[in-house]
């Protein structure tokens, strides 16, 4: 028998070490999936943008967004207010720039007590089932049959405690949303070989739900919480627009929609301006959070450069 075609043990290890893919760097693939459509880019640059004029707002702003000046009353723009003045001689402009800290401020807020809450309920339901699973399944059920912006408003109505009660409001009608998502995400999980290696090792359930199961959760949490800022900026500015929101004098994107109504005929920019400015954040955080989803979603990174 010829034995001359057999490779040596030392070639083998040679075709595998040639034939072996390079180290693939995630924080690079990552970048790369993420920035791979222009419109995550727009996004991006809009949500950079509110936050730097959020943190400069008092450098950036003309004006005081409570300055008063009874001779410039409903003014139309001019070199001196940019954006006009309202009824009651306010710089449109300084209001606008300092309700984008509102905005953020409540968004943010919001968006991590209901992702705090929500994250805790779903990882009971999905790893301990049973009786309790049932119950927190049930009241979410019960939670998500509610319209997100009827909840908030009869949550407002009841609080009515300014920027606290609107964050407070906002959460609990969005927390639902989180319990069904991780509780989904803990019952693929928990069948995993190594969730199931750490029971049978003796491992406690607290700490395999926050070293093996939370962490996996992770990706679609801050996908849900990018695309959730969106909502909670909407809600937020309902509110305030409805009148149970943020309370003047504090400088509310819904508040100027509000005070600038009436003055559609004759100075429409006093609530087109701010209406643009709600839209421009949401489209900003929405486009983000699709990014995000990309780049963080194994089943979508060959997709999105497509």
């Amino acid at each position: 028998m010829d034995n001359t075609s057999i490779p040596e043990r030392g070639d083998v290890f040679e075709v595998l070490e040639e034939n072996q893919l390079p180290p693939v760097n995630e924080f690079k693939r990552f970048i790369k999936v993420f920035f791979a459509r222009k419109v995550v880019i727009v996004g991006a640059v809009i949500v950079i943008i509110m936050l730097f004029v959020a943190a400069f707002a008092g450098v950036i702003a003309p004006h005081g967004y409570n300055d008063m000046n009874w001779f410039y009353v409903l003014q139309p723009p001019s070199r001196e207010f940019l954006l006009g003045t309202d009824s009651l001689g306010r710089c449109l402009l300084s209001r606008i720039i300092f309700g984008t800290r509102v905005a953020l401020s409540v968004g943010v807020s919001s968006v991590l007590v209901s992702a705090v809450i929500g994250t805790i309920l779903g990882l009971i339901a999905g790893y301990f089932e049973g009786a309790v699973g049932a119950i927190i399944m049930r009241f979410t059920d019960a939670m998500m049959a509610i319209p997100t912006l009827i909840l908030a408003l009869m949550i407002a109505h009841v609080v009515r405690t300014g920027v606290a009660g609107v964050v407070f409001a906002v959460a609990i009608s969005l927390f639902p949303g989180y319990i069904r998502l991780i509780n989904g995400q803990v019952l693929s999980l928990k069948q995993n070989d190594y969730v199931v290696a750490a029971r049978l090792m003796g491992s406690k359930k607290i700490r395999t739900i926050i070293k093996h199961v939370l962490p996996n959760c992770l990706s679609p949490l801050i996908v849900q919480m990018t695309m959730m800022m969106g909502v909670s900026i909407l809600a937020e500015a309902a509110l305030s627009f409805l009148g149970l929101g943020i309370r003047p004098p504090t400088p509310s994107w819904g508040t100027l929609c509000f005070e600038g109504y009436t003055q559609l005929m004759d100075l429409p920019l006093l609530s087109i301006a701010p209406g643009i400015a709600i839209m421009l954040l949401v489209f900003g955080f929405n486009m983000v959070g699709d990014g995000l989803r990309d780049a963080l979603d194994p089943k979508l990174r060959g997709t999105a450069t497509k």
